[in-house]
């Protein structure tokens, strides 16, 4: 979890091919109007949010009655939106990767092709309720392999 720009699907699907276990991206199961929103430049709201969360929980629910682990990249920004992730999932892991406000806007910047425009981070910054100790926190600079590594440690 984490705002955007924190490195969230590239250490995720480090950290799931380190766990061996399957990798979902958050951003992959966001409605139509919602991907639309972001790109005009608007910030999603509780509202938009609301179904992309139960979606998010419903393929967690899925992975655990398999058997299987996964890892999931989120923002996860709000204290609500992680307790409905975890809901009837008591085993759920939250791993927050902390980064500064100026590496997060040097990374946007740097990307391409996605929706996610660093015009949009201050909203993000804004809705963030850092987790306490119902999450693991890892610093988010560095190379995602050392990343990883961090977190293998934590967990």
């Amino acid at each position: 979890m984490g705002a955007a720009g924190a490195g969230k699907t590239t250490v995720g699907e480090r950290l799931a091919e380190a766990l061996e276990v399957s990798f979902f991206d958050a951003d992959d199961h966001h409605s139509a109007e919602a991907v639309a929103k972001m790109a005009a430049g608007e910030p999603l709201d509780d509202t938009d949010r609301g179904p992309w969360l139960g979606r998010l929980n419903a393929l967690l629910r899925g992975a655990a009655a398999r058997g299987a682990g996964a890892v999931l990249a989120c923002s996860a920004l709000k204290a609500s939106y992680r307790r409905e992730l975890a809901r009837n999932l008591p085993s759920l892991r939250f791993v927050y990767l902390r980064a500064d406000p100026q590496l997060l806007r040097r990374r946007l910047a740097e990307r391409r092709d996605h929706y996610m425009k660093v015009e949009m981070l201050e909203s993000q910054l804004a809705a963030l309720e850092e987790p306490g100790a119902e999450a693991v926190t890892v610093d988010a600079t560095g190379s995602p392999g050392s990343i990883v590594s961090r977190i293998l440690s934590r967990l």
